[in-house]
């Protein structure tokens, strides 16, 4: 290989790095996409020709690689604690004094930071390689997620040698970077656009999006998902020059090379620590990533070991989590959903109102008890909340505002007595405050039956959400799960997703995917089996201790266990 290979692959290599933090850590791009683009082709095209140019360093290597069986377990070298946190003011307060009891004398300082609503993990490099990416897991020890943590662009592959401005460059011999993997509220906006174009489920939140991503077996499909990272703390560290505080280990993240949050206050007092809570909570709807508290924490390492921690969490920082966010909006009607073992859920149709990052139009009422316990009326000024993970739900009602001749809802006048979706009886389950429908070839059934046996926690079949499932039992292709595995990619591609005046086609490359997923399933572990059939009662707690006793589905029909 001439040397002048060489040379031009890492100028290239390096120039791409450059680009990459230059956008994706600093946000501020120094070249159009189209010349990155061209730099990117260059490498390709060099790495083809000469694959011994291709290191693991490479900024080829992104893009992912084979599929995996699955995720090993990595112990970490550091735990990853938990934080204790707090809705309350007061016990900010409480909090401070404690620690300044635990440290009699000492004159106290802290870093107040946004508490990012992503998933927890640890980056290893062992000198200024990237070796290792987990996930919390328990604490002790994660999924090993290396692959998919790669293809994160703001995951640095080497890290940048401290002190390059001082001319004194050095890199640890290890380091660990902790933080959060997070989805942007653009890119997620972006993502289900596309997902919805093909016919697949909607994520709920960006926090959801990101757990699924790094969940994904295959690195090409999560080099396709908009992740970055904010990082914020270390576990082990080797060698280099020691960081003694907060403030500095910011300092020494930037300089390695990685994104850290855009704002964080230096405070002396409870006080100022409030102050910066509040100010936050001003501006964090600002930032382009969900965000859902604030991080206190004691900026002196030395005074950090002095106090320690319990078994689950650091005495010395503590989160405080602001409020669920809510909001006042109208109730146009109410509709019922029915789900795949016929339960009929009401809906809230509401005036769409932005809350917590999203613009809400539906909100699930429960059961019939429960709206009849908050006296909730179709016409009424509501107040919902939507916090984290959980479906926005309806909180309260401004009776001061209720219009003349609203009337209490009923079930029964609502649905006709018979289920809105098949036509068929509707009983009451008194034991669960819940109707159902009790025919069991309801379309509606047979649809979430379809969308729950190819969810990610059962059999992960891809291209198979609510618009196809709705759609495969419409034409008969599929009503039972236990068809699709006879479905072919003549019948899936010319299925038409959208109407006949605005036709929207499944087209061959997604019923190639579904077909073969469909495929893979076969293999799925038992857990996944039992609890992909939907059958009453089967949670995933129950499916997976039925799978440690029971070798095949036919083992488990005949357990004495059932």
């Amino acid at each position: 290989m001439p040397d002048t290979s060489q040379k031009r692959h890492s100028a290239l290599a390096e120039a791409i790095r450059r680009h990459d933090r230059a956008y994706y850590v600093e946000a501020q791009p120094t070249i159009s996409d189209r010349e990155y683009d061209q730099l990117y082709r260059e490498l390709l095209n060099l790495e083809a020709d000469h694959p011994e140019l291709r290191t693991p360093d490479s900024p080829s290597q992104r893009v992912g690689g084979e599929p995996i069986d699955g995720f090993e377990t990595v112990r970490h070298a550091v735990p990853m604690m938990s934080l204790d946190n707090t809705y309350s003011q007061e016990e900010v307060r409480e909090f401070v004094e404690r620690v300044q009891k635990l440290l009699p004398g000492e004159p106290l300082d802290w870093v107040v930071e946004p508490k990012a609503d992503g998933i927890a993990i640890s980056l290893r490099y062992e000198d200024g390689q990237f070796t290792i990416g987990a996930t919390r897991g328990d604490g002790v020890a994660g999924d090993d997620v290396t692959a998919n943590l790669r293809t994160i662009r703001s995951v640095p592959l080497r890290l940048q040698p401290l002190g390059q401005a001082l001319g004194q460059a050095e890199t640890p011999e290890v380091f660990e970077a902790r933080g959060e993997v997070i989805m942007t509220r653009s890119g997620f906006e972006k993502l289900n656009q596309a997902r919805e174009a093909e016919g697949e489920p909607l994520f709920a939140n960006p926090r959801n999006a990101t757990a699924g991503s790094l969940k994904q077996l295959d690195p090409t499909l999560v080099a396709k998902r908009p992740l970055d990272i904010v990082l914020y703390g270390n576990g082990e560290v080797v060698g280099g020059s020691a960081v003694d505080s907060q403030l500095g280990l910011f300092d020494t993240l930037g300089q390695l090379g990685f994104r850290t949050p855009e704002h964080t206050w230096h405070c002396k007092s409870a006080e100022e620590i409030l102050a910066a809570i509040e100010e936050l909570d001003r501006i964090r709807n600002g930032f382009d990533y969900d965000t859902d508290g604030a991080v206190i924490k004691l900026n002196r390492f030395d005074l950090r070991d002095r106090v320690g921690a319990t078994a689950k969490a650091p005495r010395w920082a503590m989160a405080y989590k602001y409020a669920p966010e809510q909001a006042q909006t109208r109730l146009h009607a109410i509709t019922i959903q029915v789900g795949r073992t016929g339960t009929l859920t009401p809906v809230a149709e509401l005036e769409p109102v932005f809350v917590d990052g999203s613009t809400i139009s539906r909100a699930t009422l429960h059961n019939e008890e429960e709206i009849g316990r908050k006296d909730i009326r179709i016409g009424d000024t509501v107040i919902i909340e939507k916090r984290g993970d959980v479906i926005p739900g309806v909180i309260s009602v401004v009776k001061d505002l209720r219009p003349a001749g609203t009337e209490p809802f009923d079930m029964l006048a609502a649905t006709g007595s018979q289920c809105p979706e098949c036509g068929g009886a509707i009983h009451k389950d008194e034991e669960f405050v819940a109707w159902r429908c009790v025919n069991t070839d309801c379309p509606a059934q047979a649809a979430q039956r379809l969308e729950h046996f190819a969810a990610r926690t059962a059999l992960d079949i891809d291209c198979l959400g609510d618009i196809v499932s709705d759609k495969l039992v419409e034409r008969q292709l599929a009503v039972n799960p236990l068809d699709l595995f006879g479905l072919t990619v003549e019948q899936l591609g010319p299925l038409n997703l959208g109407t006949d005046d605005e036709p929207r086609m499944f087209g061959e490359k997604n019923a190639t995917k579904l077909v073969d997923s469909v495929e893979r399933a076969r293999t799925m572990g038992l857990d996944r089996w039992l609890f992909a059939l939907a059958i009453p009662e089967m949670g995933r707690t129950i499916a997976g201790s039925l799978a440690k006793f029971h070798d095949d589905l036919p083992a488990v029909a005949a357990s004495s266990l059932l």
